[in-house]
Formats: C-alpha cells, sequence, structure tokens
C-alpha cells in the first residue's frame, strides 16, 4: 500500500495541477472540520491537535524514508512558526464565527497583503518605482474584503473578520519565510514538521491559559480529521508549488473558495449573495494579478516556494 505522503513527495509522479486542485479541496473539507469542532473547541485545542497529527504522520515518514528532521536553521524555522501558527490560530477562530467562504476568502488575501509589503516598501525605501498596476491590484483586494464582509457581518462578528484579515497578513509573512526556507535548502517535509511542532506548542500555550475542553467521540474524530487533512493538503500544496508554476498553483489555490462555498451552501445554510460573489472575484483576480506582477518583476513570486 502507498503511504498516503509519499503520494506527494515523489518526484514526477503527479502533476501540479491536480496536486494543487487536490490541496484546495483537502483545505476546505478541513474547514469544514474546524467549523464543527468549533462546536467543542476552542482554537488553540484545534490548532494543537491538527499540530499533534501532522508531528506524528510526518515523523513517521521522514523514519521511515530514512532522512533526519535535524535542521541548520531553527531560528529560520521558529520565524516561520511563529507566522505561521498565528496565522492559523486567527484563522480557526475566524472560521468558528463566521461564514465558511467568508473566512477561506479573508485568510486567502495573503496574496495581496504580499503586494501591499511590496508597495510600501518601495515607497518607504525608495528601492524600485512603485508599480500602478500592483497598486490597482491592492486596491481592488480591498474593494472585495468591502463587499465580502458588509452583506455577511453584523456588529457581534466583526472581531471573527478582524481576526480573519489579520490571519492573511500573518499568512503571507508565513510564505515569504517558507521561501526563504526552500532557499537555504530546507526540504519539504522538515518545513511542515517544524510549523506542525510550532502548531503543537502555541496551542498548548492557549490551552495551559484558557484550559482543555472535555472530549467526546464526534469531538476526537474532528479533532482526527482536521490534523489528517491538513497536514496531506499542505504536503500536496508544498509538493505542487515545488514542480509546477507559480501563476497556474495560486490560480488552483482559489478553488479552495469556490469547495468553501459549496460546503457552506451543502452543509450550513449559507448562501452567497451577489455582492458577497462579486467581492470574493475582485480578491481572486487581485490575487492572482498581484501573484503574476511580482512573478514578471522578481522572476518568480516570492511566495512560490510556499
Amino acid at each position: 500500500m502507498l503511504h498516503p505522503i509519499a503520494f506527494v513527495t515523489q518526484p514526477g509522479r503527479f502533476a501540479a495541477p491536480l496536486l494543487m486542485a487536490g490541496a484546495s479541496l483537502l483545505f476546505a473539507t478541513m474547514g469544514v472540520a474546524v467549523k464543527l469542532a468549533s462546536a467543542h473547541y476552542a482554537a488553540g485545542e484545534i490548532v494543537f491537535y491538527r499540530g499533534l497529527v501532522g508531528v506524528a504522520l510526518i515523523a513517521a515518514w521522514v523514519r521511515w524514508r530514512g532522512g533526519t528532521l535535524r535542521t541548520p536553521v531553527p531560528a529560520m524555522h521558529l520565524q516561520r512558526s511563529l507566522a505561521g501558527v498565528g496565522a492559523l490560530l486567527l484563522w480557526f477562530f475566524a472560521i468558528g464565527g463566521l461564514p465558511l467562504a467568508t473566512a477561506m476568502t479573508l485568510n486567502y488575501m495573503s496574496s495581496v497583503w504580499m503586494a501591499v509589503f511590496l508597495v510600501a516598501g518601495a515607497w518607504l525605501f525608495g528601492t524600485s518605482r512603485i508599480d500602478g498596476r500592483l497598486v490597482a491590484a491592492v486596491l481592488a483586494g480591498f474593494a472585495g474584503v468591502a463587499l465580502v464582509l458588509r452583506p455577511t457581518i453584523d456588529e457581534r462578528q466583526l472581531v471573527y473578520g478582524l481576526a480573519g484579515l489579520a490571519s492573511g497578513v500573518l499568512a503571507a509573512i508565513a510564505y515569504l519565510q517558507v521561501g526563504a526556507l526552500g532557499r537555504a535548502g530546507e526540504p519539504e517535509p522538515r518545513t511542515v514538521f517544524y510549523f506542525s511542532l510550532g502548531g503543537v506548542a502555541g496551542g498548548a500555550a492557549t490551552m495551559a491559559v484558557g484550559g482543555a475542553s472535555a472530549h467526546s467521540l464526534r469531538g476526537v474524530l474532528l479533532l482526527l480529521a482536521v490534523g489528517l487533512l491538513a497536514t496531506l493538503a499542505q504536503a500536496m500544496m508544498t509538493r505542487a508549488y515545488a514542480i509546477g508554476r507559480t501563476l497556474g498553483n495560486a490560480a488552483l489555490q482559489y478553488l479552495g473558495i469556490v469547495f468553501a462555498t459549496a460546503y457552506g451552501l451543502w452543509l450550513f445554510d449559507e448562501a452567497v449573495t451577489a455582492s458577497a460573489a462579486l467581492g470574493i472575484a475582485l480578491i481572486v483576480a487581485a490575487g492572482l494579478a498581484a501573484t503574476l506582477l511580482r512573478t514578471r518583476a522578481g522572476g518568480r513570486a516570492d511566495a512560490a516556494d510556499a
């Protein structure tokens, strides 16, 4: 029987588009499990168990392959984990209080936030000319956010919306750090392992402050589903970016919003209004435009290694 992680790590066996589309579906399915688990557990607890499953799976895989988890760049992994785990905590919190498609869309603003970083850096330091097309992509992305949030969020949900936006900012920072790890020669399973380990540490810290919830069979199964789906999806996405084209992968990654919208309508009766649909389309277009412009400007997007 083929080991599930071998499905995504053996080079040349599977095309990047198939891996990326599969990862998007699994991430959206993970979002369903997170939303259901939020009725039983706090966001930090879900992050803890998601990381625990990931650590166990990746460690077993690396040992089976005869590899090592020892890293020459622990500080880089720590920085990546701080941003990535922070993004995960905020995203899981947002999923618990927002429609699934809305929470997914806000987290996928990371490409637009990376464009914001580039524009802000060019303006502050004058290292390069500000690209008007990149500014337009940023403005389109924020217009999309306004359309997505206005019809779906009331005052009680505002904190969840802000958390979703913040998760996108931290996700953008984490993607840049993953790119740096790839350029430093860190193999993909090791990067996923230390991120999962960071999730265990971060989740444990929140549980030490807020306490732990009692378990039930349903809760345990949901936590296990979150961990399995997230680990496999992240491995598939990482591999797709390693062997595929940046823009093509970015486009297919946005399928996660489509899948989340379908799940929300099917499972949670979360209808999408016309203005929200327009906002999602604007965010997707802005993210793709920002990715294309960064790729052309720098040879490849900084987030490509993510």
